[in-house]
C-alpha cells in the first residue's frame, strides 16, 4: 500500500445519500478511507465532510483525481480541497514581548509535533530575536507606531507575500490588525487570549480578576476577523483555582493554558480538521 495519505474536504447543502456518493466514487477509483467524519449542520443546511484515503497500488495522480471529482462536486454544489494529509503550511508567526507561547510553538514544531513549515517569526519588539535566532527562524522588527501603522503592515504584508504564507499565528502579537489585512487572510490567522474577555479588558488582567476573587482561569483561541476578538473559535481551555493563588500565580498558570490551547488551534488547522460555519466552526478531532 502506498504510504503518501491524502485529505478530501467538502462543503455543501445538506442533501440525502451524500455520504453514499462520495464513498462510491472513492471505491470506484480504488482509493480507501482511513478516516471519515462529517457533519449536517441543521442550523445552516450545511454538509461538511472530511475523508483521509490512500490509495492501495500507487500514488495518487492528484490532477486526475481533481478532474475526476470536480463533476461530482458539481453536481452536488460542493466546494471541496483535495491536499496531502501532511500539509505543512508556510507559516509566520507573529510575538510581541511575551515569549511563552512562542517557545511553546517552536519547540513543538522542533519535535515534529506540529507540521510547519515556519517562514518567519515579526515582531513589533526586539526582545524575542534570539529566540528565532537559536531556531535559525528569520526575524523581522517592524516597529509599529500610531503615526505609521500602515506602512508597517505593508513592510509584513510584503514578507508574507514572499514566503506564500498559508498561516499566521499571533502568539501574543499585541496589536490591531487593519480591517483590509483581516479580510485578506481571513480564515488563515489563529489569535490566542485570555478568556476573560472582554470582562477584563486593558492593563494587567489577572489582577484584575484577581481583586474580583476569579475561580476559572481560560484562554480562547480563534480565527481573526475586525470584530475584535470576536471571529469563529477554534478552542477553548480551562483550570479551576482557588484562594490561595496570586496574581502572579494566576498569570503563569494563565500561560500555560495560553500556550496548549494555542497550539492545539494551530495542530487542528494544519491537519486540515476545521471548517468554517459563518462564525462559528466545525471541527473534526
Amino acid at each position: 500500500m502506498s504510504n503518501k495519505e491524502y485529505i478530501l474536504r467538502g462543503v455543501c447543502p445538506d442533501a440525502l445519500g451524500l455520504v453514499a456518493k462520495v464513498s462510491n466514487f472513492l471505491n470506484e477509483n480504488n482509493l480507501f478511507i482511513k478516516e471519515s467524519a462529517h457533519y449536517g449542520d441543521p442550523e445552516t443546511n450545511k454538509f461538511f465532510m472530511r475523508i483521509k484515503v490512500v490509495s492501495p497500488n500507487e500514488e495518487i495522480k492528484k490532477d486526475e483525481f481533481d478532474k475526476k471529482f470536480s463533476d461530482l462536486a458539481g453536481k452536488i454544489s460542493m466546494e471541496w480541497s483535495f491536499e496531502d494529509a501532511i500539509l505543512n503550511p508556510n507559516t509566520s508567526i507573529f510575538v510581541s514581548k511575551y515569549s511563552h507561547c512562542l517557545q511553546d510553538l517552536l519547540y513543538r514544531h522542533s519535535v515534529n509535533a506540529l507540521k510547519l513549515d515556519i517562514k518567519s517569526i515579526i515582531s513589533n519588539h526586539p526582545d524575542l530575536e534570539k529566540i528565532a535566532s537559536d531556531y535559525e527562524i528569520p526575524f523581522y522588527h517592524i516597529e509599529v507606531t500610531k503615526d505609521d501603522k500602515q506602512n508597517a503592515e505593508t513592510k509584513i504584508i510584503d514578507i508574507l507575500k514572499k514566503d506564500k504564507v498559508d498561516l499566521v499565528i499571533l502568539a501574543r502579537y499585541m496589536q490591531i490588525l487593519s480591517t483590509n489585512f483581516c479580510e485578506e487572510y481571513f480564515g488563515k490567522i489563529i489569535n490566542i487570549h485570555h478568556s476573560f474577555l472582554p470582562s477584563f479588558k486593558g492593563a494587567k488582567p489577572y489582577h484584575q480578576a484577581y481583586s474580583k476573587g476569579v475561580k476559572i482561569l481560560g484562554a480562547t483561541a480563534h480565527y481573526v476577523t475586525s470584530d475584535l476578538d470576536e471571529g469563529p473559535i477554534i478552542e477553548q481551555t480551562v483550570d479551576r483555582i482557588d484562594h490561595t493563588k496570586s496574581p502572579e500565580d494566576m498569570e503563569i498558570i494563565g500561560r500555560d493554558i495560553e500556550s496548549i490551547t494555542l497550539a492545539k488551534a494551530v495542530q487542528y488547522h494544519s491537519e486540515q480538521r476545521v471548517f468554517l460555519n459563518n462564525n462559528k466552526t466545525v471541527i473534526f478531532k
